[in-house]
């Protein structure tokens, strides 16, 4: 099944933008400027689903006892990773502390034309699109279990002063956005990782499987989502 593409509703400020149904019947955005998709053709749903909740999440959560969890996002996009997360923990009584880089948010609108409500609970929904703008001044508290805070900055020009549980990696293809996945880049990111700390993302190479060997990671090469053969994940050794 070939992608639809639609008709963006805000084409002055986010003209390179196209909103398009995926192969599962989810949305997501078309970067024309940058040629690339921010999820899968083959679903994003089913692909944020396979790679962050399944590969990621629920394996950090059955590898650890824990009911907190803290998880750093590079690449928020459309939101749809934190709001199946967010669902995951609410509905289990996990406390989710979420921190996601944006170097080019979207609009409210746009994010609001994805319809990713269909997908995740009604309350973290309407807490998430009537506080977007607010979650990037300060961090929000959604309701005893959800906070999120969204940081508009670079990766290169992040810092915090919190080490997380996990990394969700989700930046555009490498082929699109080298830059994201060099070593350098790699490294700052996973120096915000507890020792024990999962690295998860949808990309599976040799230089990235290295890279990860390199920062003192134990990757894994996991069955990747549809279109994908593999991903990676990765734990950083104690």
């Amino acid at each position: 099944m070939l992608p639809k593409y639609e008709q963006m509703v805000n084409p002055e400020n986010e003209a390179f933008l196209q909103l398009i149904t995926t192969a599962d019947g989810s949305k997501t955005i078309y970067n024309g400027q940058v040629g690339e998709h921010y999820h899968s053709i083959h679903g994003a749903l089913q692909e944020s689903r396979h790679v962050f909740l399944e590969s990621g999440l629920k394996y950090l959560l059955e590898q650890n006892d824990q009911d907190t969890v803290s998880i750093l996002e590079a690449g928020f996009g459309t939101g749809l990773n934190f709001l199946l997360t967010a669902t995951y923990c609410g509905q289990n009584k996990i406390s989710l502390r979420y921190t996601g880089i944006e170097a080019y948010p979207l609009s409210p609108d746009l994010i609001r034309q994805c319809a990713h409500q269909q997908f995740v609970n009604d309350e973290i929904w309407d807490s998430f699109i009537s506080n977007y703008d607010e979650s990037f001044r300060q961090e929000v508290s959604f309701d005893p279990f959800i906070r999120l805070e969204l940081i508009q900055q670079k990766l290169s020009g992040f810092n915090s002063s919190r080490l997380f549980d996990s990394v969700y990696f989700d930046a555009l293809a490498a082929a699109k956005q080298p830059e994201m996945w060099t070593l350098q880049s790699l490294c700052h990111i996973c120096h915000f990782l507890r020792p024990g700390g999962l690295f998860v993302t949808y990309a599976m190479n040799g230089s990235l499987k290295r890279n990860m060997e390199a920062l003192g990671f134990r990757p894994e090469k996991v069955p990747g989502a549809a279109g994908k053969r593999e991903m990676l994940r990765a734990t950083l050794k104690g």
